[in-house]
């Protein structure tokens, strides 16, 4: 396919998980289809599994169709020989509910993981399958809101004090302090359905009352315990994934900064909305807070045992109102681009950039108009310009030169 021009406008695609709300996706793309589904997520990318279509001409072409036929010319032949695929997928979220206790795998683990279970016969769509590619997925999140999430285990004394102040968890305490972190989780994740429910009853019941009475905040695990179960009853099984809130820190992110995950540190988001970008892969290896597949001696497997201090970024200035998050690995880079009306922001595209507007509007090379929503593909090594019409904010994803 010839492609005369070097900027495409992109339609990504909604994915409706059960965890998503209603309104922020829609509204943000401005959607006005009523759906009883949710709106969980909005890929931008190649992913094989959902790729984005962009417009050329009057038709919508798939953006891995698009790589695969013209790799040179839209991700770099040095981009196509190291990764084989445009390397990231670029995504909005709206969390609602709690999303799965998870890891996710190196990218060692990742090709291995993908093997075996191919040559076991497991189709790739299957639920059960826990590699969907060969891919790792490290990843970063941009606050749209008030956003919290699990991220990493608590510091020893933070662990051992969270465990002495919970009623139902000091019968843990000697185990922790003998054998130490990996030993507990292990214990807890292992442990028979029926003893998860007689410790975590007490301690669900317990929690909604708190709640309720208000002398507990989203600091406190226990508030995380309790909207879980708050709004229909305990269910005749307890989630195992409540552990888990207890064990992790719980962190709070402003809108504008910044968390990374790596590979083997276990998280969960919790609530509220955010941009997210990571490498392209869907492989994630659940604990539990969730529907889909839970794999706990995989999970165990791949986890970092080990105290994490959570790094909340603030972002490094760059020119022309562009914040840069630092993203320690080489699939991915991502930028806020903050203009006041009337403001240029000048780029030049190393491989393909993903641009989306998220308040705002902007005009690109002075011929495109990018709404609030809207986003668009860049090619490879094209000079652009973003003209803001008013005071506009836009998130940019872009692979960092090799």
């Amino acid at each position: 396919m010839q492609l005369n021009e070097r900027i495409f406008k992109l339609k990504g695609v909604i994915q409706p998980y059960a965890w998503g709300g209603h309104s922020f996706i829609p509204q943000l793309l401005n959607h006005n289809l009523a759906t009883d589904q949710p709106s969980a997520e909005y890929w931008m990318g190649a992913h094989p599994s959902a790729p984005s279509k962009i417009l050329i001409g009057n038709d919508w072409v798939n953006l891995n169709q698009l790589i695969a036929e013209n790799p040179t010319n839209t991700i770099t032949a040095a981009v196509m020989s190291r990764f084989g695929e445009l390397p990231y997928l670029f995504k909005v979220l709206d969390v609602k509910d709690m999303l799965s206790i998870q890891v996710h795998p190196t990218k060692e683990s990742a090709e291995i993981g993908f093997e075996e279970e191919n040559k076991a016969g497991i189709p790739l769509n299957a639920p059960h399958r826990n590699y969907k590619d060969q891919n790792h997925k490290p990843e970063v999140m941009v606050a749209l809101s008030e956003f919290w999430l699990l991220h990493g285990f608590k510091s020893k004394n933070a662990l051992e004090e969270i465990l002495l102040d919970t009623p139902e968890l000091k019968i843990l305490l000697p185990l922790f302090r003998q054998d130490g972190m990996k030993a507990l989780y292990q214990f807890v994740m292992e442990m028979s359905q029926n003893d998860v429910n007689n410790m975590l009853e007490p301690l669900v019941k317990r929690a909604i009352r708190l709640k309720k009475e208000g002398s507990i905040d989203k600091s406190n695990p226990g508030w995380w315990a309790a909207k879980l179960y708050e709004e229909n009853g305990l269910t005749e099984n307890i989630d195992r994934g409540i552990f888990s809130i207890y064990f992790f820190n719980i962190v709070k992110v402003n809108k504008g900064d910044a968390v990374f995950q790596k590979a083997g540190v276990p998280h969960a988001y919790l609530e509220g909305q955010n941009i997210e970008l990571m490498a392209n892969s869907d492989n994630v290896l659940r604990g539990g807070l969730t529907p889909k597949h839970v794999d706990v001696p995989e999970l165990m497997k791949h986890t970092l045992f080990e105290s994490v201090v959570p790094e909340i970024m603030k972002g490094t200035p760059g020119a022309g109102g562009e914040v840069i998050y630092p993203c320690p690995v080489p699939d991915f880079g991502l930028s806020k681009i903050e203009l006041s009306a009337g403001a240029i922001y000048n780029a030049n595209s190393f491989s393909l950039e993903i641009i989306i507007v998220t308040e705002g509007s902007v005009l690109v090379n002075q011929s495109m108009v990018l709404k609030k929503g809207e986003a668009a593909a860049i090619l490879a090594e094209t000079e652009y310009s973003l003209t803001a019409t008013g005071n506009c904010t836009l998130f940019k994803a872009f692979v960092p030169s090799i």
